[in-house]
């Protein structure tokens, strides 16, 4: 059966999840995401910081509700690999979500996704967005 959730549900959903992502932050990585609840594999690139309040409260729009994140800490890249995917992590290093990474189209998109080490990695924003159809 699929449900049809609420404005306020899902936007109480997305907000508490966005809230474990506080003073945490987003690990980039080389290779594909891992299955839902899998280890992190691949190379570590860079890791940038999350504000102590990560993300904005979320808000709903044509069915769909979207959190965006506040300043995003650039970070200095740790190896060279070209990205392929990201996991938002909490201040604890636990993982809450994982995503693609790409220049385009992507859950994280970069200028470039080949990263080399030593230089500056940057993300001028992220949004997370949740279906209110239950999907």
């Amino acid at each position: 059966m699929s449900s049809l959730w609420y404005d306020a549900t899902v936007q109480a959903s997305v907000n508490a999840a966005a809230v474990l992502l506080n003073g945490g932050s987003i690990k980039i990585f080389t290779g594909t995401a891992p299955a839902v609840n899998g280890a992190l594999t691949g190379t570590l690139l860079a890791t940038l910081a999350f504000s102590a309040t990560a993300f904005a409260a979320a808000t709903a729009s044509a069915g769909t509700v979207t959190a965006t994140a506040n300043a995003i800490t650039s970070g200095t890249a740790a190896a060279t690999g070209t990205a392929g995917y990201c996991a938002l992590v909490t201040s604890g290093g636990a993982t809450v979500a994982t995503g693609t990474v790409a220049t385009s189209g992507a859950n994280l998109n970069l200028s470039t996704t080949a990263i080399t080490a030593g230089a500056t990695v940057s993300c001028s924003s992220l949004t997370v967005t949740q279906s209110e159809t239950g999907t």
